[in-house]
């Protein structure tokens, strides 16, 4: 297992300790509480086991020094948040789930181009995030901003799952906000926003003929020859939105067509996806795609609206100071979106690669999650990072 041997945890007189006793023991060593995380599976759909663990921690943390956290739960989300009083809140959000294992549980320790990681599936998408939660709310003793603290399940599965979006729907009150801060890996550096993503099929049609009679057919196929002609020449175009650059996409990912191998086809589909800045509604990207293929059957298969960073705004150019990096943009789509689509401005901010996400080598070095522990307490209470 990865506990510190220089570290041994038990429960009280002796016994066994509880998942939850291991993570408390940890609160003050995000490496190790990182680890402990990762040695709790939680692949989507089997969350419980760990969202009871983190309730009960968090009201463990209530029962501390810090301010009394009110503590919800949702099927296996849990939101903890202070009352106050403060003038802003701030909310920090992250997932419990994890892709699959692949031999990557329990945790390791190794070292890494001369640093120490640990080497476990969740370690950067996103139990460091998680860490970084509960280290920072165990620290907190009078914080300049209330907080409210989302951790959530289902996040890796079918949007229709996700818990953050279960929450939105039953209960939005629990996530108002000022600034939403979402713990996806992001090399402990901000990344604001997100970029909308939608995928559409585009259709010919034609007329079946026996191929060795193709004159009397029309072939579906090569009637979509301008389409593609049109995704090769196409020239992505960059946005800036609240001082971030969004680059766009607009790629085919999927083609399909074809009956058999002496007929010609009557219908071919190419799926187009399209990456858009998030200075665009899902009906304006939905409306540049039909006149980009005008003439052509457009289908809508699927649409997430983009995020604005919202780094405009007082409260995020103060989270920027704190934290003491340049921010980028979010190319891919994060749950921020669901932040923004609250009316609540979201910034990406974690430690951890997301190149290592769901790799078999996935993997967090020590360090940076200790450092993005220490920005975000230096943004929630000054003070106490001094």
């Amino acid at each position: 297992m990865s506990a510190d041997a220089s570290h041994p945890d038990t429960g009280p007189a002796g016994a066994a300790p509880t998942d939850t006793d291991l993570l408390e023991a940890a609160l003050t060593r995000p490496a190790e509480l990182t680890a402990r995380l990762c040695d709790i599976p939680s692949v989507s759909g089997d969350e419980a086991r760990l969202a009871d663990a983190v309730e009960e921690l968090l009201g463990r943390i209530s029962a501390g020094p810090g301010p009394d956290l009110e503590i919800v739960r949702d099927g296996d989300a849990v939101i903890a948040r202070t009352r106050l009083g403060r003038a802003e809140r701030v909310l920090v959000a992250g997932h419990l789930d994890t892709v699959p294992i692949e031999g990557n549980v329990p945790s390791t320790r190794r070292e890494l181009d001369g640093e120490e990681v640990v080497w476990a599936r969740g370690a950067c998408d996103m139990k460091a995030g998680v860490a970084m939660q509960l280290v920072t709310a165990a620290a907190l003793r009078a914080p300049v901003r209330d907080v409210t603290w989302v951790f959530y399940d289902h996040e890796e599965v079918d949007a229709a799952l996700n818990g953050l979006g279960r929450v939105a729907a039953n209960r939005p009150d629990l996530l108002e906000a000022d600034l939403a801060v979402l713990g996806e890996p992001s090399d402990a550096g901000i990344q604001g926003g997100c970029n909308g993503t939608m995928r559409v099929d585009v259709r010919t049609t034609g007329v079946r003929a026996h191929s060795a009679r193709a004159f009397m057919g029309v072939n579906a196929i090569h009637a979509l020859a301008p389409v593609l002609a049109v995704l090769a020449a196409h020239e992505a175009e960059t946005v800036t939105v609240d001082g971030l650059d969004y680059r766009e996409s607009l790629s085919a990912v999927g083609i399909r067509g074809g009956v058999a191998g002496n007929v010609v086809p009557d219908e071919c589909v190419v799926s187009v996806n399209y990456r858009f800045a998030p200075s665009k509604s899902g009906a304006e990207a939905e409306a540049h795609l039909r006149e980009l293929f005008a003439g052509y059957e457009v289908e809508v298969t699927d649409l997430s609206e983009g995020a604005r960073p919202g780094l405009d705004r007082p409260i995020a150019q103060a989270f920027v100071e704190a934290i003491g990096a340049e921010p980028a943009p979010k190319l891919g789509w994060t749950d921020v979106a669901r932040f923004s689509a609250l009316g609540v401005p979201a910034v990406n901010f974690g430690p951890g690669n997301p190149l290592y996400a769901h790799k078999a080598d996935e993997h967090v070095a020590c360090a940076e999650v200790s450092a993005a522990c220490r920005s975000l307490l230096a943004f929630l209470e000054p003070e106490r990072s001094r």
